[in-house]
């Protein structure tokens, strides 16, 4: 290759690699993603370089990742707009001790950003969007999703450092998502940030490859594990907050019979006034029965916060990585496919120019392109050693949130020693109150020491 060849290939490298990405995604903004500029704006590029030794291998531990932040995210008095109510949420971070107004809009434009910033790395996907017909079941259920979005972000170490989530999390000016945006206008994304981006394949496992399958395998099992333990830690969870339900009818019902007046025949009482001891003794237990209900329905509301939400944000973070699995195989891989496919194509043309003798300056022109999608195809080379660069700190990340396992069961543990506990005193403080439901000789009124093996009392 000549000398004015050469300089043809380095002068197109950045140009060739903007024009492959446009191509390929049709996307305006890809082509900044391409173009390594750093401003006054730039969050300091310095924290996406990676520390010294082995930049591949992560050293955090779980506590050090929860300890980042904690992101509380509730719900505020609702806003009635010209057609639709607009919800809106407090979000208070105890890192940058802030308190913001953000809407679920302001989060979409937020997480745009991070895919833009970060589109090999794990980014947790947001609960879906109901213009209509949203019920407070749904909101609630969007809100601890949202909340679960943002703690699994603010303690990525990454995304932690990014000078976005600050944005999103500390400033209340009213055009957020115009801050947001203009904060990534002139900062590509990592792969164009990170100093070490163009020698990643120098820090990758010769079996890159095998490694990324099988722990993809892995998590994909994992993550199945999980789904269902959370299935049936909301049935357990529901069904306590059924039992205080059915509790607490149930002392109703036994207050409504001690509260019944119709007038009892004489002779039907025979002398006795069994009947109406009953009913005073069958109105004092609706007490105690609406306290058993409100024991169950804290187990019940306990373990959906401690239990089933720790178990979900489980889940978001595996769905993130296979979410980053399938970004890496249907965008980079696919990408450097169709790069290699076009430039298959130009050599052909250009065997077949040689052939038919063209016009010098066709042929010219010709091998110019060829050159440029070298560039390209070499550009989608660094980027898909890159992200499966990416990939291996992501996995890390996945096995460091393992542990977050014996949270979860000592939470569940916990929860039920506790329940159990507080409604057993409640049920012992109510024994001693059966005692005038049961006749005994000479008038006495005491309790059966044992039930009877078929569960009716003779008397």
């Amino acid at each position: 290759m000549t000398g004015r060849t050469m300089d043809q290939q380095q002068a197109a490298a950045v140009a060739a690699a903007a024009e492959a990405e446009a191509d390929e995604e049709a996307d305006p903004a890809a082509a900044e993603l391409q173009t390594p500029q750093v401003t006054e704006q730039d969050p300091e590029p310095s924290r996406m370089q990676m520390p010294r030794g082995n930049p591949l291998l992560l050293s955090y531990t779980l506590q050090e990742l929860l300890a980042r932040d904690t992101v509380q995210v509730e719900l505020i008095p609702e806003k009635k707009g010209l057609f639709l109510k607009h919800v809106e949420y407090e979000v208070s971070s105890q890192r940058f001790k802030s308190s913001v107004y953000r809407r679920y809009n302001d989060f979409v434009v937020f997480h745009d950003m991070l895919l833009h910033r970060f589109p090999y790395r794990m980014v947790p996907a947001l609960p879906p969007k109901r213009m209509l017909g949203a019920d407070r079941e749904f909101i609630e259920a969007r809100r601890r999703a949202l909340k679960r979005f943002i703690n699994l972000v603010a303690r990525h170490p990454l995304f932690s450092e990014d000078v976005i989530l600050k944005l999103f999390l500390s400033f209340s000016g009213s055009d957020v998502q115009n801050k947001l945006k203009e904060s990534a206008q002139f900062v590509g994304d990592e792969f164009m940030n990170c100093k070490l981006a163009t020698r990643a394949k120098d820090f990758l496992p010769a079996d890159i490859q095998t490694q990324f399958a099988v722990s993809r395998e892995l998590i994909r099992n994992i993550y199945n594990g999980f789904y269902k333990l959370r299935d049936r830690a909301e049935r357990i969870a529901s069904r306590a907050i059924d039992n205080a339900a059915d509790l607490l009818i149930f002392g109703k019902e036994l207050s409504a019979l001690g509260s019944d007046t119709t007038p009892l025949p004489s002779w039907a009482t025979l002398n006795s006034s069994t009947w109406g001891a009953l009913k005073q003794a069958l109105k004092g237990l609706s007490v105690e029965f609406a306290l058993l209900a409100d024991k169950a329905a804290q187990q019940g509301k306990q373990e959906e916060n401690d239990v089933v939400e720790k178990l979900n944000l489980f889940l978001d973070l595996l769905q993130s990585y296979k979410d980053l699995c399938e970004r890496h195989e249907r965008g980079v891989l696919h990408k450097h496919q169709r790069a290699l496919h076009k430039y298959s194509l130009m050599k052909r043309q250009m065997m077949s120019a040689a052939v038919q003798n063209r016009e010098p300056e066709s042929v010219e022109q010709l091998e110019s392109r060829i050159v440029e999608q070298e560039n390209a195809i070499q550009t989608m080379e660094l980027r898909n050693y890159f992200s499966l660069y990416c990939l291996h700190q992501e996995t890390q990340l996945i096995h460091v949130y393992l542990p977050l396992t014996s949270h979860i069961l000592g939470a569940f543990v916990n929860s039920q020693i506790q329940g159990h506990k507080e409604m057993s005193k409640v049920w012992n403080d109510l024994k001693p109150k059966l005692s005038c439901f049961f006749a005994g000789p000479h008038s006495s009124l005491t309790p059966p020491r044992s039930p009877p093996e078929d569960g009716v009392c003779p008397h």
